[in-house]
């Protein structure tokens, strides 16, 4: 097999992770070079079986967030699986996991366990509300969505709260996670000694709701339901057009200003209601009838191509396929296909553009212990030399 290359080539991972957090950390790492070992117990990840879509009998779920690994099936209850997982703990650069806080140590393979084989080793855990007196609850995206206050904010104001329409959170912490191993990392360079890098899903979640959290904690203001209204700008949300919604993002005078000029309302910025956000913000419900009057007379399309040229934020609101359109448009080349032949797997291109250490995709998602023989192989020949 050739050598990963990439920022991270060198650097060996141990996903010991499942579902989505980690597995979407470790395929970042994965397309930076790092060469990633994904352990997976008998039955595989849980996401193989969450279906459909599919593209051919493989969840698409699976195959968004596994790509450029290597997989190796191990029960850790059977005690020579767990030798051969301990090995590869011991060798590891970067160990992720994601069981329940201490659920490793009973097979060895908890942080104390793993740095006194490997010092430098880089331990990361993701849990769904941390080690401590959350530690017994189980982690779910959903859970938290709830739990975090994000639901209290999503849809209708007179409606029933709504989840974000994918696991935010998981995501969320899965990019928390490489920071912290980078980061890790970087200290390891330094001083030579690996540590303990722990995320949750529930803190991470409560950074992630920004000027949510901040209207909380610094101003004591607990953040209400507003559709899609924003609680500090407007416009900052959809408006009705001749043909369908667009989103006009102005978000500061120079933009509104704009925005004016092109619907044809001259005086509108200079009136006192209107001339500062805080004063369009305040009396948003007398600018929206005014505004609305004006993006009726041409469609979405119209307006976007006219609005971007001046400057002023706005997008239609597209279905997926829409987004990915918008991306080909825009030059971003959003997909991209890994693996040859009948195992080509169309999948979405990493999102950070590096001017001298590109992204790289040499595998395809794993199936089941597709590298397990020379996974155990090298393992076994490591421990008996």
């Amino acid at each position: 097999m050739d050598s990963p290359t990439g920022p991270l080539s060198g650097l060996l991972v141990a996903d010991f992770s499942r579902v989505l957090a980690g597995p979407y950390a470790t395929m970042l790492l994965a397309d930076l070079g790092a060469d990633v070992v994904k352990v997976e117990g008998p039955q595989g990840d849980e996401t193989r079986t969450w279906m459909p879509p599919v593209r051919g009998d493989v969840s698409t779920y699976y195959l968004g967030v596994n790509r450029g690994k290597r997989s190796i099936a191990l029960d850790l209850r059977d005690e020579a699986d767990a030798v051969v997982a301990r090995e590869l703990a011991a060798r590891a650069d970067v160990l992720i996991e994601n069981f329940k806080p201490g659920g490793l140590a009973k097979y060895g393979l908890d942080y104390a366990a793993v740095r006194r084989a490997n010092p430098g080793s880089v331990y990361a855990s993701i849990s769904g509300f941390g080690a401590g007196e959350g530690a017994h609850v189980p982690g779910y995206d959903l859970m938290v969505q709830a739990i975090s206050g994000l639901m209290s904010l999503t849809g209708d104001p007179d409606g029933p709260p709504y989840r974000a329409g994918i696991s935010v959170f998981d995501v969320m912490a899965g990019n928390h996670a490489v920071i912290g191993i980078l980061a890790a990392l970087r200290h390891r360079d330094a001083t030579g000694e690996g540590q303990h890098v722990e995320v949750n899903l529930l803190s991470s979640a409560l950074t992630g709701l920004v000027n949510h959290s901040s209207a909380y904690a610094a101003g004591g203001v607990v953040p209400y339901r507003m559709g899609n209204a924003h609680p500090s700008v407007f416009p900052y949300e959809p408006l009705p057009t001749a043909d369908a919604d667009l989103i006009v993002a102005a978000a500061n005078d120079g933009q509104f200003r704009r925005l004016c000029e092109v619907l044809d309302l001259p005086g509108v910025p200079d009136d006192p209601r209107f001339a500062r956000n805080a004063d369009r913000t305040k009396n948003r419900e007398e600018l929206r009838p005014i505004l609305v009057e004006r993006l009726a007379k041409r469609g979405a399309v119209e307006w976007f191509d006219a609005l971007t040229k001046v400057g002023v934020p706005c997008g239609p609101i597209n279905t997926i396929d829409g987004g990915f359109a918008m991306a080909e448009r825009f030059g971003l080349d959003p997909i991209v296909e890994v693996g040859e032949g009948a195992r080509a797997v169309p999948t979405t291109r990493h999102p950070i553009r590096f001017s001298a250490t590109p992204a790289g995709y040499r595998l395809p998602p794993p199936e089941l212990d597709e590298h397990g023989a020379e996974l155990r192989a090298w393992l076994t020949e490591a421990a008996d030399g």
